[in-house]
């Protein structure tokens, strides 16, 4: 059994993780670290949970508290704040789940000017392995630190990647118009995600400026083989959860909806979460659960591609978990199912 410790705990993204490692059979969570002073159970931040994790609260643990009680740390922290938290755990024998950012990019420099803070640990930078078990699965086995991919990137990579490596669509005048609810915005309150303005209402986002282009740019471009620039534009959608993203890329030569459909379906044959489907997905689809489904077709000279996840799990704490178990050397399905 791993004693597991998770920061950031009262957010969305924290919610969802205790919810998979409270039915993990090799995780049993014995710290929840957060700022708050007034030490809150965790059934009154996230009244759900009663019942499930009844006992733990919670508390403001250093370091070193941390590793008298974990084996294993999950951190949904703030980007920066999160990178000095990992080193502080891993100098202390802890392996790590990062969820921000702060190594997912493997150019210090883009970090820093993307997210505009000196990098805390950049020793690790471009040494910690990218989360995505699709395509990096041996880099995180038996890894100390994965990098948890961002939930765009994960919607735009995981459609575009097989293509791009089977020469099937052009790296040059990619788009990927991409959609999300609400809680994608986090818990803490902002004027544009409170439901008057959400509802009814559909809008685009940190167009040009969104801190996934680098991500999505950078992995897309290692599955190829070349630097590429993707035009990423993310939307808020009126729905509390899921992510729909719309690919369009240059097909080469006479690449037809049946070779696009047949490269995706041999590139992940035998991936447990990630299914090629026969017409265009739902978020509905995939709610809840840590699948993703994939539809591809070619329209008027374009290659199209949808893919759909929620982002939440797929996008976030189940991409968690998935590494977890990896890192672990658990099935890699284990309370994802």
């Amino acid at each position: 059994m791993v004693r597991v410790a998770v920061y950031g705990a009262s957010g969305y993204t924290g919610l969802e993780l205790l919810r998979l490692l409270a039915r993990h059979p090799e995780a049993e969570v014995t710290a929840l670290v957060s700022r708050q002073e007034d030490r809150p159970s965790i059934a009154e931040v996230h009244p759900s949970l009663r019942g499930v994790l009844d006992g733990l609260c919670l508390e403001s643990l250093s370091p070193d508290e941390v590793a008298e009680r974990a084996d294993f740390a999950f951190a949904c922290l703030p980007h920066a704040a999160s990178a000095e938290t990992c080193a502080a755990l891993l100098g202390r024998g802890l392996k790590v789940v990062d969820l921000s950012a702060d190594y997912r990019l493997t150019d210090r420099a883009v970090y820093e000017q993307w997210y505009g803070v000196t990098h805390p640990d950049p020793e690790r930078i471009g040494k910690t392995p990218y989360g995505l078990p699709e395509l990096y699965r041996d880099a995180i086995r038996g890894a100390s630190l994965v990098a948890n991919p961002g939930c765009y990137p994960t919607s735009a990579i995981l459609p575009l990647a097989p293509l791009l490596k089977a020469g099937l669509i052009a790296p040059a005048g990619i788009v990927v118009d991409s959609a999300t609810g609400v809680s994608g915005g986090g818990r803490t309150p902002k004027p544009v995600f409170h439901f008057p303005e959400a509802n009814e209402s559909y809008m685009a986002y940190g167009v040009g400026t969104h801190r996934h282009m680098p991500e999505i740019d950078q992995v897309l471009g290692d599955a190829c083989g070349a630097d590429l620039e993707v035009v990423f534009t993310p939307h808020l959608a009126p729905m509390d959860r899921g992510i729909l993203s719309t690919c369009y890329a240059d097909p080469v030569g006479d690449a037809s909806s049946e070779a696009l459909t047949a490269a995706l379906r041999e590139a992940y044959a035998d991936e447990p979460f990630v299914t090629v489907v026969d017409a265009s997905p739902s978020t509905k689809h995939v709610a809840h659960t840590n699948r993703v489904q994939i539809f591809a077709k070619r329209v008027r000279g374009k290659a199209v591609v949808v893919c759909a996840i929620d982002n939440l799990i797929k996008g976030a704490s189940g991409a968690a978990v998935q590494n977890f178990n990896l890192m672990q050397g658990y099935a890699e399905t284990t309370a994802l199912d």
